[in-house]
C-alpha cells in the first residue's frame, strides 16, 4: 500500500512539474506576474488606459491587405510548437478557446498584442477575464517574437478563409 501511495503522489508531481512548461509560476496570477510586462510592451495595465480594439502593447498597425501563405505556413509549424497544446483550428475549446473566427472577432493589433503580451491584457480586459472564469488557465506568455506572432497571425487568417 505505501508503494502504491509514493507511486500515486510522484506521478501527481511529475504532471505538475510537466504542465507547467518552463516557467517558474503558477498560472494563477499573482502580483510578480500582474506587475510584469515584457520588453516589447511599453503600455501600461491601465484599464483606462485599455484600447479593446488594439489591446496592450507596441502593435498599432498590422498590415494584413494581402494574404502571405509562406507566413501562414511558418505560423502553422510555429503554432504547433507553442500553441497546439491548449487551441484548436477550429471552434472547439481545448483548454484554451479555439481559433476558428478569431480574426473576425478581433482586430490584428490586438491578437498580436495578446499573443506577444498577454499578462497585463489579462489583467485588464474584460472578455479575457470572462474567458479566464470558462478556461480556468491564464494564458503563458510563450516568448514569441514579433516574426513568430505575426506568423501565427497570418496561420489564424488561413483558418478563417484568407487567400
Amino acid at each position: 500500500m505505501k508503494t502504491v501511495k509514493t507511486f500515486a503522489f510522484s506521478m501527481l508531481t511529475f504532471a505538475l512539474i510537466a504542465c507547467g512548461g518552463d516557467k517558474k509560476t503558477d498560472s494563477i496570477p499573482t502580483a510578480s506576474t500582474t506587475e510584469t510586462t515584457t520588453a516589447t510592451a511599453a503600455a501600461p495595465a491601465d484599464a483606462n488606459a485599455y484600447d479593446p480594439n488594439r489591446g496592450l502593447g507596441k502593435h498599432e498597425n498590422v498590415d494584413v491587405s494581402k494574404f502571405d501563405p509562406a507566413l501562414a505556413a511558418s505560423g502553422k509549424k510555429v503554432a504547433e510548437v507553442k500553441c497546439t497544446s491548449c487551441h484548436k483550428p477550429t471552434e472547439e475549446k481545448l483548454v484554451g478557446p479555439g481559433w476558428k473566427g478569431v480574426t473576425q472577432r478581433k482586430t490584428p493589433e490586438w491578437i498580436m498584442n495578446f499573443i506577444t503580451n498577454p499578462d497585463p491584457m489579462i489583467d485588464v480586459d474584460p472578455e479575457l477575464q470572462k474567458q479566464l472564469e470558462l478556461c480556468l488557465v491564464r494564458m503563458p506568455n510563450q516568448g514569441l517574437n514579433d516574426t513568430e506572432a505575426r506568423e501565427i497571425l497570418e496561420y489564424m487568417r488561413e483558418i478563417d478563409g484568407a487567400k
